[in-house]
């Protein structure tokens, strides 16, 4: 079980800053070139190398050596892994809603029922200052 939260706090530690979410956007499309997802994001190659070292601890990444180039790959696998925790916390948060839901219905069936009671005026008394 462990093993199982690590893997996910890695996953969603990665998930955690736009650009790195910006670029699995892009690998989704194709595999890239290392220096062309850089060249994608307004920031030098060392920042980008950062964040996609980030992505490929957590897994969402492959990289292959091919010569002189470094290409990267999205690895799904760890999102469907993060989808399922949230999924089961989703079907929780349903059942609350749902909850408050019918809550708040049988409260504004109640002020329905209910006479109208007069509300305090809202004309200021002219009072000496």
């Amino acid at each position: 079980m462990g093993e199982q939260y690590t893997a996910l706090d890695l996953t969603f530690a990665a998930l955690a800053h736009p650009t790195r979410r910006q670029m699995l956007e892009v690998l989704v499309r194709k595999p890239i070139r290392v220096t062309d997802l850089a060249a994608e994001f307004d920031c030098s190659l060392n920042v980008a190398s950062k964040h996609i070292v980030k992505l490929e601890r957590a897994g969402l990444v492959r990289r292959e050596q091919k010569g002189r180039d470094h290409w990267l790959a999205l690895n799904a696998a760890p999102l469907s892994d993060a989808a399922a925790f949230v999924q089961r916390y989703r079907k929780l948060w349903g059942r609350q809603l749902d909850r408050l839901g019918a809550y708040l219905d049988s409260m504004a069936d109640e002020e329905t029922a209910a006479p109208p009671e007069h509300a305090p005026s809202s004309k200021r008394k002219n009072t000496p200052r």
